[in-house]
């Protein structure tokens, strides 16, 4: 039987460990800042319900062969307890955040060799502990080799595709510039569809531009068409959709990723001397704004 911990059952945590859950041969735990009794999570086949075991405290925690970590990118250090009790000698950890840097961030915390960056596209929300409903297909991709491989394998009975991108770096960048621009619906509250503009349009280009460019440096393909797609989406957004998680965190007053999301551009941009007037102006206004979020 393989052992999974997934800490952080949130949204995206516990619509995977539900997934999970569905397969006898593994044993899931939750490792939770609250308890709650069971999950259940509508699909867009099936209900999943599920009664994985369920810690509050690191101090029951147990060593896993795998680890999946679903906190949100700023809060890395809340995962150390659970992490010093679930890693031993052949333990993964799987890092599913947002943004481009989850090696970087753990690696002070488990071995680089034993990390897997994991990018998802899975649209779920939490309407209370437990309780989470997932509007489309999930996706998953991992870096190619054997630890995206064995990651690949967890979900292969599962109704989330998990491939292993021997391009990952561009996968994560491109999902990146499709991130970036929703900065500007939390910052203004309202959707840029109704109220798109030549002057809008100007400023999420150039916040998808500037990504695409800083992504390049870092050895990432990002054709034009991706650019074109951010555009695309944001003149189309309708009125009161809530573009993605910064939004919704904005929304309800939660600390958000914008260093995860545009703030890792300004920092890397810098990196290469390449500018990112837009993403930095954008990101210093978010932060005037008294919004919690953590840099």
């Amino acid at each position: 039987m393989t052992s999974i911990a997934i800490i952080g059952p949130g949204a995206i945590g516990g619509t995977v460990a539900a997934w999970l859950a569905q397969d006898s041969d593994f044993a899931i735990t939750l490792c939770a800042r609250t308890p709650l009794e069971d999950l259940r999570v509508e699909t867009p086949g099936r209900v999943l319900t599920a009664k994985p075991k369920v810690l509050t405290d690191p101090a029951g925690a147990e060593p896993v062969d795998w680890v999946l970590v679903a906190t949100k990118a700023y809060d890395v250090e809340s995962t150390r307890p659970w992490l010093d009790r679930l890693v031993v000698q052949g333990t993964r950890v799987g890092i599913i955040q947002n943004g481009v840097e989850q090696v970087r961030l753990f690696q002070h915390l488990v071995p680089p060799e034993r990390l897997v960056p994991v990018i998802i596209n899975l649209p779920a929300v939490r309407s209370a502990p437990g309780r989470i409903v997932q509007s489309r297909q999930g996706f998953i991709w991992v870096p190619a080799g054997d630890n995206g491989d064995a990651l690949v394998a967890l979900f292969a009975h599962t109704g989330i595709e998990a491939v292993a991108d021997p391009d990952f770096i561009s996968r994560a960048w491109i999902k990146l510039c499709g991130n970036c621009g929703a900065i500007v619906p939390s910052l203004t509250l309202r959707a840029t569809g109704p109220v798109w503009s030549a002057e809008l349009e100007a400023i999420v280009r150039a916040l998808a531009e500037e990504c695409a460019a800083v992504g390049r440096a870092e050895g990432a393909t990002i054709p034009q068409s991706v650019i074109d797609g951010v555009v695309d989406n944001a003149r189309t957004s309708p009125e009161g959709s809530v573009a993605g998680s910064l939004h919704a965190d904005r929304l309800a007053g939660h600390p958000m990723e914008v260093d995860a999301r545009n703030g890792v551009i300004v920092r890397l941009g810098e990196k290469h001397g390449i500018p990112t007037p837009v993403n930095r102006m954008l990101v210093t206004l978010l932060a005037a704004s008294g919004s919690p979020w953590l840099q």
